[in-house]
């Protein structure tokens, strides 16, 4: 059972990681030697930065018939707390969409925060019309029905080449998206954080007139190596 002071804590992750942008927490995994950056997933329907908790869905072929009685990824609408944000893995290779718009619909009034689909998603213009945020690798027309099924809600997934587990923290931006595993964000945030007061610091330093060489000098370059201040 999850302890009123473990909720705090994880908002209290949230709220810091939404804060920061998707560039700067690769960075910081690159710092620490840690994966998580996943490039080629394309902001879909909405120009919103969302971060927050992982609920993973997996979609792929069913050995047998299928006997599905509901469509796929609504147990994970269901499951889903206001501000999580549902991960599909859709791998199987056919041209079938891992999210639509009526669950889009169904997500915005669970307060989810968004979906990303490392697959096709579909009903796009539906999806923007709700202001619903939609990250995917590739857009499409086509149903699932009939085509692939719900293997599996909160189980493990991959997304790019990136392992990814429920409960783990994720942010996406108009750049890419990036995973935290769960038990490393405090040290990622920490540092992601360091970065981007480092580099708000070499903006400022820009706007008072220093020069583009000096203010991305040796320091700046070295940032990222494991004891690098």
């Amino acid at each position: 059972m999850t302890t009123p002071d473990a909720l705090k804590t994880e908002s209290d992750a949230v709220t810091r990681l939404i804060r920061l942008d998707a560039c700067a927490v690769s960075d910081a995994l690159d710092k620490l030697g840690l994966p998580g950056a996943v490039t080629g997933i394309h902001r879909l329907s909405s120009d919103r930065k969302i971060a927050g908790r992982v609920l993973t869905v997996k979609l792929g072929f069913s050995e047998g018939p299928n006997t599905a009685t509901r469509h796929l990824s609504t147990a994970a609408v269901e499951a889903a707390h206001p501000g999580d944000i549902i991960v599909v893995e859709q791998r199987s290779g056919v041209d079938a969409a891992a999210w639509g718009g009526v669950l889009s619909r169904g997500a915005k009034r669970r307060s989810i925060a968004g979906v990303i689909c490392e697959g096709p998603a579909r009903d796009i213009d539906e999806s923007r019309q709700v202001d619903f945020p939609v990250f995917a690798r590739d857009h499409t027309c086509r149903t699932s029905r009939g085509r692939i099924v719900e293997l599996g809600t909160n189980i493990p997934i991959m997304v790019g080449d990136v392992p990814v587990t429920p409960g783990d923290y994720v942010i996406a931006d108009g750049s890419a998206v990036v995973f935290v595993a769960q038990n490393e964000i405090g040290r990622v945030l920490e540092t992601a954080e360091l970065i981007a007061r480092r580099e708000a610091a070499m903006v400022e330093a820009l706007e008072q007139g220093q020069r583009m060489s000096e203010v991305m000098g040796a320091s700046y370059e070295h940032l990222l190596e494991p004891h690098a201040k």
